[in-house]
């Protein structure tokens, strides 16, 4: 093997090159090849950065493209063992859907099927099949079930759901399947935060109800209570009352302050909008507006007996208690309230337009309050 040529000798070499004469004139007079005196120029305006050095550039793209094949090949392995795992879960249908996912983001579709594990001429048939009677049902009842759900400013769960597609639109569907179509839809109801505590009942002497709140008709039974709610500028109160029969708000009033006035606003309205008997029972807790004078003397004036829990016990006040729960979650939660006028109209829209016309009960076979009344008063006429 040849010693190599010392580095003076090239760089002498290299500045006769510069100097004028041609490579092969250069070689023939230092006596060596043209090929190497090519090869020592190239290197020498690379030394000189005249030159980009290609060698090393090429090198390292090549370092990259071998590191990102690994990367894909690892990639591969752990999307094939994903497949294979998909493939035991996943119905084909679905696995058909998830093709068109991939290949909406731009996977070919043979190498989609192949990742996903179903069939390429299985995928084609799929998606050239006309939608089945059952698919054309499912998305009529989910762009119908998107509509009640947003009317029911999303409170509705797949129970109540179903009651307004049965008793609105004529429609028969099983609980279960509305539920998968709002779990597709992302679609759920507001739960309600149930208490298991059991407080012993104890009745006292101007209880007249003893946790019985049931009624034949309306206007026989009729409950109220207070509740409050905070915002920028300072509580609200709100009062209500609520007819046990068809669970109808049938009075109420809104004020900043708790005093007497504010329940008795309350029963007034649902006197002067009900016209009660002499035996309706209006129920209460012990709270200071509910013992007052003016509560009782309004209410015995019109013709409502007044009727007092136990203190402390949320049971003997259930109907209205259940009826704060569920504004508390459906409204009042859902948002912070900068002044009394804006919480005002809001409790005002939800009672008048939402509770009393439009929201379904499972207490009243999922009628809403006024429905039920109204069927109520159509049945007591047939008869």
């Amino acid at each position: 093997m040849p010693r190599p040529y010392p580095s003076e000798f090239r760089e002498r070499a290299m500045e006769l090159i510069r100097s004028g004469p041609t490579v092969v004139e250069i070689a023939g007079l230092l006596g060596i090849a043209p090929s190497c005196l090519y090869r020592w120029k190239q290197q020498d305006l690379v030394d000189r950065g005249l030159k980009p050095d290609t060698a090393r550039v090429e090198s390292k793209a090549l370092a990259a493209a071998r590191a990102r094949i690994r990367d894909l090949k690892e990639a591969v392995k752990i999307l094939r063992k994903a497949a294979a795992a998909v493939e035991q879960v996943v119905p084909p249908k679905e696995g058909f859907r998830l093709v068109d996912e991939l290949h909406a983001d731009g996977v070919r579709i043979r190498r989609a099927c192949h990742a996903v594990g179903v069939s390429t001429s299985g995928y084609y048939e799929w998606r050239n099949r006309a939608p089945s009677a059952r698919a054309i049902r499912h998305a009529f009842l989910t762009d119908l079930i998107g509509q009640i759900h947003d009317a029911s400013y999303g409170t509705y769960g797949r129970l109540p759901v179903r009651a307004e597609l049965h008793r609105e639109h004529g429609i028969t569907v099983g609980h279960n399947t509305v539920a998968l179509l709002m779990h597709r839809s992302s679609l759920a109801g507001l739960p309600l935060r149930r208490r298991s505590k059991q407080i012993p009942h104890r009745v006292t002497v101007t209880d007249r109800v003893k946790r019985q709140f049931t009624a034949s008709g309306p206007n026989r039974l009729w409950v109220t209570d207070i509740t409050e709610q905070p915002t920028r500028k300072g509580k609200h109160y709100c009062c209500v009352v609520i007819d046990v029969f068809s669970r109808r708000v049938v009075g109420w009033a809104i004020d900043s302050t708790q005093r007497a006035e504010l329940a008795t606003n309350a029963l007034g309205m649902a006197i002067d909008f009900r016209r009660p008997f002499p035996e309706t029972v209006i129920h209460g807790d012990h709270g200071s507006q509910f013992t007052s004078w003016a509560f009782t003397a309004r209410a015995r004036n019109a013709g409502p007996l007044p009727s007092l829990g136990t203190v402390g016990d949320p049971y003997d006040n259930a109907v209205a208690g259940s009826f704060w729960a569920r504004m508390q979650v459906e409204l009042l939660n859902r948002r912070r309230w900068t002044t009394r006028i804006e919480l005002a109209n809001a409790i005002f829209e939800y009672i008048e337009g939402f509770h009393n016309r439009r929201r379904r009960h499972g207490t009243l076979a999922w009628a809403a309050p006024l429905e039920f009344e109204n069927q109520h008063l159509t049945t007591a006429a047939t008869l």
